[in-house]
């Protein structure tokens, strides 16, 4: 008899780990899932600033001259090229930009806009705004 309860414990004990791990398993599939189903999504909130003047004509990261009579941003991580449409969060106003340079990587800002779209958000007087960053999807000829 107790051959037979030590059989149907190692039965259940086995069961009960194989489960433990499916069940520690899937959760972690959800939790990857969920941080890559926000990456692909491509939505960011944070603090927009806007290049000063004196880095008009000098070249960004990407080789083009920069210039505050574009549509163009620095952002950290987004890959150079990408389109994206800011939305000031403070008045609803949008402009679309072209991620041409790189901000610093402990810069607090999340994107740094020159100063047409900035004056299309309308936060030129105010210097810093909240925003909601949004990659487009890329279109290929």
């Amino acid at each position: 008899m107790q051959g037979y309860l030590w059989l149907v414990r190692g039965i259940f004990g086995v069961y009960y780990k194989n489960m433990k791990k499916t069940i520690t398993l899937l959760s972690l599939g959800l939790v990857l899932f969920s941080f890559s189903s926000k990456k692909e999504i491509g939505v960011e909130f944070g603090t927009a600033s806007y290049y000063h003047n004196k880095f008009n004509g000098r070249k960004t990261t990407s080789g083009e001259r920069f210039s505050n009579d574009s549509l163009t941003a620095a952002h950290k991580t987004l890959p150079l090229g990408t389109f994206v449409m800011v939305t000031n969060l403070k008045n609803d106003s949008v402009v679309y930009v072209k991620i041409n340079d790189r901000l610093p990587y402990k810069s607090k800002r999340s994107i740094d806009l020159s100063v047409k779209a900035a004056k299309q958000l309308n936060f030129i007087k105010a210097g810093l705004t909240k925003v909601r960053i949004e990659v487009l999807p890329s279109i290929k000829g």
